[in-house]
């Protein structure tokens, strides 16, 4: 009988409690839309708040310069001329206006302080790339605009597919441009990562550097392809040409690309340092062989790439390389090909969470599925100047959430060990022009 009691009892305290739960999620959504009712309420008031304040700071420079309105002014210089239509942004969408006009009677019509402030601030520009970035395509812009009040929405225009769409290609342009002519003399770049991303039939090659402080740059981009020497020959050169330091030791993270790395070597000859991508690596030799020796083969790659000495690995990826010969030649052969460029962070002494950053080409990779999340609501390519325009916008997008390289602290010892590589090639020089003497 107790025991029912009881079962009973927390029958009924369950119930409450559910009840009380279910009142709770209730007004919580309750609050969500009244929020939700304020903050339209909000945005819309501050628009028509702002129409009025334009207008009564426009009305003040008149008053400034021709005096006040209806009082006749002896000698005055400037008199009142009427208005004109003019449009401004605010809350996101350009409105349109009433400029109010003066006219100085020997120089003609003045520009008022107030109305030329406000037509120069510009925040539709940030709203449009904010919503791009955010994955609304051009065409559905209007439709997360807020609302505004009835007396504004015959007056609000600029939010059509076109005009979105003239504006944002009007501000990438503007951003490509900018970022293709700036100066990067000031970066210490002991590190830059090269990589390609494909939209549509185009290739855009992007530049990443990493400075002293394991900050990332993007340094630059060139339509083209990882397998074409001359375009990338047309991309180092351009970074030299806006400042990369061309004579100091670098390491330089690449995947497997031939034309990249002959590129890199004719530029910036043996102070170039090329740390092939051990990733992209392991899945070429691993596309050789059939799918019940991947797993073995791979452990055993990684495990030589695991290790701190350079040359063990080495050996050991040539132990590897011998065993596959027989019977898989093929993936002997790519394991052998580039191998000492797997190694050079290794051979460099970089350990830890900086050689595992650095020993693949992931962080220039993320960047591109940034590129390529903030790209994906274009249905058609028109051409290569657009994929252009869209990777520097994302580029731009993506920039403001870069963070430090992972495994920064330990950037001195590699910046010590690129110095000691310099150094060891300037006494050799040495030692060569002393025999030659």
């Amino acid at each position: 009988m107790k025991s029912r009691i009881k079962a009973k009892s927390s029958n009924v305290h369950s119930f409450r409690a559910a009840s009380r739960h279910l009142e709770m999620e209730q007004r919580s959504l309750g609050l969500l839309g009244v929020l939700h009712d304020v903050r339209h309420a909000f945005e819309g008031l501050c628009a028509q708040a702002g129409l009025a304040v334009l207008e009564q700071l426009m009305e003040e420079d008149r008053t400034a310069l021709c005096g006040p309105k209806g009082v006749p002014q002896e000698g005055r210089l400037a008199v009142r001329g009427g208005t004109t239509p003019a449009s401004v942004v605010l809350a996101g969408r350009r409105i349109a206006v009433q400029r109010q006009r003066v006219r100085d009677l020997q120089r003609g019509e003045l520009a008022l302080p107030s109305f030329e402030w406000a037509s120069q601030r510009d925040p539709l520009d940030r709203a449009t790339l904010e919503a791009v970035a955010a994955g609304v395509s051009t065409r559905r812009y209007a439709g997360i605009q807020p609302e505004l009040p009835e007396v504004l929405r015959a007056a609000a225009d600029s939010t059509s597919k076109s005009s979105v769409s003239r504006r944002f290609v009007a501000l990438s342009q503007r951003q490509l441009h900018e970022w293709l002519s700036s100066s990067i003399a000031g970066l210490d770049l002991p590190v830059v990562m090269i990589d390609g991303i494909h939209l549509a039939d185009s290739v855009i090659l992007v530049a990443l550097g990493i400075d002293a402080q394991g900050n990332k740059h993007v340094l630059g981009l060139h339509e083209g392809s990882t397998e074409n020497a001359r375009v990338v020959k047309a991309l180092l050169s351009d970074l030299i040409e806006r400042g990369l330091q061309a004579d100091r030791a670098r390491l330089w993270v690449v995947d497997g690309g031939k034309a990249l790395r002959r590129g890199i070597m004719e530029c910036f000859g043996r102070l170039a340092l090329v740390q092939r991508c051990q990733e992209h690596k392991r899945r070429n030799v691993l596309e050789h062989l059939p799918e019940a020796m991947q797993q073995g083969t791979s452990k055993a790659m990684r495990q030589a790439w695991d290790g701190r000495d350079a040359t063990l690995a080495a050996k050991r990826l040539q132990a590897l390389a011998n065993s596959l010969q027989t019977q898989h030649p093929g993936a002997a052969a790519s394991l052998r090909e580039g191998l000492a460029e797997t190694l050079t962070a290794q051979g460099l002494g970089i350990t830890g969470a900086l050689y595992r950053t650095l020993r693949t080409t992931n962080p220039i990779e993320n960047l591109n599925g940034a590129i390529a999340r903030y790209t994906r609501n274009v249905k058609r390519w028109k051409d290569a100047s657009m994929a252009r325009r869209w990777v520097a916008s994302a580029l731009h997008d993506a920039k403001g959430r870069f963070r430090k390289l992972r495994g920064h602290k330990e950037m001195k010892a590699l910046v010590a060990a690129l110095n000691s590589h310099a150094e060891k090639l300037q006494a050799a020089e040495m030692r060569d022009l002393h025999a030659a003497a």
